[in-house]
């Protein structure tokens, strides 16, 4: 499976494409007060990853596991030291709403940390190039 985003910015404003395969969708994503970038940064969107990545996968891993979950909520941060520097540290708390007992809630909890794609790419390290110019068509 391939996954990709595309982000055109403009004075005209900014335009967000993500695609996971043939799925493509648009997002709205504001510009900045001066035209120039977008006004949500990597750093906001990678929180943002994290957290979206897990509440999804909660969704997965309950279904797998056979627990009913009504609501979930993740909040992620993660620090920066400067401009330029990776991030220091990605921190995420999450609640789920279930009538499952504690232990199963644990048991949700601890599983999808482990099979959470994008935590893992993070705890791993993954290869970022950049690459010639591609075709401004795409």
């Amino acid at each position: 499976m391939e996954i990709s985003a595309k982000v055109v910015s403009s004075l005209d404003g900014v335009e967000v494409r993500v695609a996971t395969g043939a799925s493509l969708q648009t997002l709205a994503v504001p510009a900045k007060a001066t035209g120039r970038g977008s006004a949500v940064n990597g750093g906001e969107f990678l929180a943002l990853a994290v957290a979206t990545c897990y509440c999804n996968d909660l969704y997965r891993e309950a279904e797998r596991l056979g627990i009913a979950i009504s609501a979930c909520e993740v909040i992620a941060t993660a620090l920066f030291n400067g401009i330029g520097q990776g991030a220091a540290s990605i921190r995420y708390a999450a609640r789920v709403e279930s009538s499952a007992a504690l232990e199963r809630i644990e048991q949700l909890l601890s599983e999808t940390d482990r099979r959470a794609e994008v935590h893992n790419t993070l705890r791993a390290g993954c290869a970022v190039e950049r690459v010639a110019r591609h075709d401004p068509a795409d």
